[in-house]
This record gives C-alpha cells, sequence and structure tokens, in this order.
C-alpha cells in the first residue's frame, strides 16, 4: 500500500499540488477540524458512495491515526481506485484545518 506521511501532504499543498483527500473519519471527528477542501466520507459509507468518485484521480485517505484511512486505501485499492494513505493521520497533522 502506497503511503505519505502528513508532513509529505502538507509540504504538496504548500508546493500547490491538487491532492484530492477523503477523510473517513466519523462526524463527531471532523467537527474538531478537517483539512481544508478534504471530502468527508464517512468509512462506513464509503462502499455507498463509491459512485462519487473517479477510478482516474487519485485520492488520499485521512483518519484520526492512519488505520482507517489504510483500511479504506485497501477497500478502494481492491476496486479499482488510486488511494494512497496518510500515515499518523490527523494526530500528526501541522497543517491548516478548517
Amino acid at each position: 500500500m502506497k503511503e505519505y506521511t502528513a508532513e509529505e501532504v502538507v509540504a504538496k499543498l504548500k508546493n500547490g499540488e491538487t491532492l484530492h483527500l477523503i477523510d473517513v473519519r466519523e462526524v463527531d471527528e471532523v467537527v474538531s477540524g478537517k483539512i481544508p477542501g478534504a471530502l468527508h466520507i464517512p468509512l462506513g459509507l464509503l462502499e455507498f458512495r463509491l459512485h462519487e468518485l473517479d477510478k482516474k484521480i487519485e485520492y488520499v485517505m485521512v483518519c484520526r491515526s492512519g488505520g482507517r484511512s489504510g483500511t479504506a486505501t485497501r477497500f478502494l485499492n481492491d476496486r479499482g481506485f488510486n488511494a494512497i494513505n496518510m500515515r499518523g493521520g490527523m494526530l500528526d497533522w501541522h497543517g491548516e484545518i478548517e
């Protein structure tokens, strides 16, 4: 499974790269803040919202610590999507939040 660190994601965003982030945390977790522009799809709903995603786009999966996003990454990759896990999750995030 391909992974980025939170620091790599911050650097890519600061360099102006367009990243398609999906936050798979629960609603009560996202209330405390998420990465600006990240699409919120709780892990339990991911299979029901696949129609919203494009297999041509690379997605960076985010959760609190990297575990659920790892599960989401494997789930998407197994279905032909291009997904990358953000290792360490929001616990390691030191960038902007909204």
